[in-house]
């Protein structure tokens, strides 16, 4: 996604240009998808978060500023549907433990329909899904889109003390599970 010009593509679709839609969503889809299988652990709900994602793009682009990079403001799109993804499954879960007066019922692991482009990736994607969702998502955008504590705090709406924090714990707790983690640089360096 990066590196491509979609300023022409976006004006376009704020206009209701549907081409420019077709555009701008084969542009962003593997950077999206990425984002969002490395968040949720189930193939069915990936879909599901992804087609919210870009009909929120489409009733919201007039909101974009042209000024800001489209890439992050799309990130922040895709941050709340996880969060609102997150927000249903949780009431989901607390209706239906009420429903079976807290019958406890083993569910089998879900696994993503596509497998990730190689066996580290896997791996790693695998290694991630230990990781509690607020440690994740600080990792996720973090390694795999490179943004920084400060951008990570204000796309979340938290203070950078607590996304440092967050960043710390989840670096030692990926540290217990994997060797993809370079202490030589301090665990800073997040191989993928």
């Amino acid at each position: 996604m990066q590196g491509i010009d979609l300023i022409p593509w976006l004006q376009k679709l704020r206009e209701g240009d549907e081409e420019a839609f077709r555009y701008v969503y084969d542009a962003t889809v593997q950077d999206v998808y990425r984002i969002v299988a490395l968040l949720i652990p189930r193939g069915q709900d990936i879909e599901d978060i992804m087609n919210e994602v870009y009909i929120q793009l489409w009733t919201s682009i007039a909101n974009y500023d042209p000024e800001r990079p489209f890439r992050y403001w799309l990130h922040g799109i895709v941050v709340r549907q996880v969060q609102d993804w997150k927000r249903k499954m949780w009431r989901k879960f607390r209706l239906f433990e009420r429903h079976t007066l807290l019958e406890v019922k083993e569910e089998a692991p879900g696994t993503d329909r596509y497998a990730l482009m190689n066996e580290t990736g896997e791996e790693m994607r695998k290694i991630l899904q230990r990781l509690s969702y607020k440690l994740r998502i600080v990792i996720v955008l973090r390694y795999y889109h490179e943004y920084s504590i400060a951008e990570i705090a204000q796309l979340l709406n938290l203070p950078e003390g607590t996304v440092k924090s967050r960043h710390h714990l989840a670096l030692k707790e990926l540290r217990k599970y994997s060797l993809f983690l370079s202490e030589d640089k301090g665990g800073d360096c997040f191989v993928h």
